[in-house]
């Protein structure tokens, strides 16, 4: 039995994704799809425009068969630990047989060879790492430089450009965690189409990127996005609005970021994860001289070339939710997730979970009591800190991950 899996934030879901899963499910005939899927925050440091639990409910509606959650330690990563969490989920059902991503190249070839010869990271590559960051560039930027420095003549001819597209790079860091896995899931990836990862406004057409559909709610509402979704992901987005559970931006968690900031010594803040090269002396500096106190003005203040900002709102969610390098180690987060988080299912996820009872290598969760584990909290806490931001308090929702079974479609 053909299943694919398929790596997604859907924040939210729009046409392209739709493309892509349709996509998906021609080029490997998969007979069911499981999807693996940030919680609150995302991986470029954002807080979901609305929770795991719509978007969750979203990729059902689509034709997902089976969520499940990235853990929280390894949605706000950087590509090489986010694209290892997520592999290693898919990897642990023992069930999927193919994992299909987005990319600008539209073809593995390259990244394959490039993924083989930068799997095990050697110190030559560390190194040069290490030298393009302390030259000023941005880690991205730094990657693709020391891929093109360590590799032989003839492969980097063209890596540091291939590199620095964006879901080029994910991709790649997909296929180095399928090779660090010993996994036998099969790789395949479909060129980006109509729509760029950063275009900020939609184009001509159905589909637009998930940033032009965000800035359209924000800026103008739903119906000014709906044209971009399917139906029934503008009828969760419209029921999650009308409920007062979104949209969350950063704006909506300031109150409790600058708690954070104003409260935390510098020396506090030294030991939050990503939290590098006196960047706390930085932000205690800037706070009293900005000219609003609001999230947006302190990313501004806060971005250099060598800081993206990415990085640095990386950065802000650990600050908000109280992450320390003792436990984002590259030891502990090469060991990989604890436990598979399920999200949601349909019939036929029914059918797939079942399944894993034999053949997934961690625990399968339906509700978090069911399981001690740090990571766990770290979910837990994301998700009562997330609801923290709704304009109305409501206790079940601070709570919900305590209470709420996953989504029957």
């Amino acid at each position: 039995m053909s299943i694919v899996g398929i790596i997604v934030e859907y924040n939210p879901l729009h046409h392209g994704h739709v493309y892509h899963f349709t996509r998906a499910r021609q080029e490997t005939g998969a007979e069911a799809a499981i999807a693996v899927m940030s919680g609150s925050f995302l991986q470029r440091g954002e807080p979901a425009i609305v929770s795991k639990w719509a978007r969750a409910e979203m990729a059902l509606h689509m034709g997902a068969d089976l969520v499940l959650e990235l853990p929280t330690a390894y949605a706000v990563q950087p590509a090489e630990w986010f694209a290892y969490g997520a592999v290693s989920l898919l990897n642990a059902t023992g069930l999927v047989t193919h994992l299909v991503f987005g990319s600008e190249e539209g073809s593995t070839d390259k990244l394959h060879e490039l993924a083989s010869l930068l799997a095990e990271e050697s110190s030559g590559m560390k190194r040069a790492v290490a030298e393009e960051l302390a030259s000023g560039a941005s880690y991205p930027a730094a990657y693709a430089a020391a891929a093109e420095r360590a590799l032989a003549r003839g492969a980097a001819e063209g890596a540091r450009g291939l590199l620095m597209q964006p879901n080029n790079s994910l991709g790649l860091h997909y296929m180095i965690a399928l090779r660090r896995l010993g996994s036998a899931i099969k790789p395949l990836t479909i060129r980006r189409e109509a729509a760029g990862y950063h275009d900020a406004q939609p184009g001509e057409g159905a589909i637009a990127s998930a940033t032009a559909v965000r800035r359209l709610i924000l800026a103008e509402g739903l119906p000014k996005a709906s044209p971009y979704m399917p139906d029934y992901a503008a009828d969760i987005m419209a029921r999650e609005l009308r409920e007062g559970r979104g949209p969350v931006t950063w704006e909506s968690l300031r109150p409790q970021l600058l708690h954070q900031l104003l409260t935390s010594p510098a020396e506090q803040l030294s030991q939050i994860h990503e939290m590098t090269e006196g960047l706390e002396h930085r932000i205690k500096k800037l706070l009293p001289d900005l000219a609003e106190p609001t999230v947006i003005s302190l990313l501004q203040a806060l971005k250099t070339k060598r800081y993206t900002h990415t990085k640095l709102q990386r950065l802000l969610v650990h600050v908000l939710l109280g992450h320390n390098k003792l436990s984002n180690t590259r030891e502990i987060l090469a060991g990989g997730p604890g436990y598979l988080r399920v999200l949601g299912f349909t019939e036929k996820g029914r059918e797939l979970l079942r399944r894993m009872k034999k053949t997934a290598s961690l625990p399968i969760l339906t509700r978090p009591p069911e399981l001690s584990h740090p990571q766990l909290e770290l979910d837990l806490q994301a998700s009562a800190v997330y609801a923290s931001s709704f304009p109305v308090p409501d206790t079940n929702q601070l709570f919900r991950d305590y209470r709420q079974p996953p989504i029957r479609l």
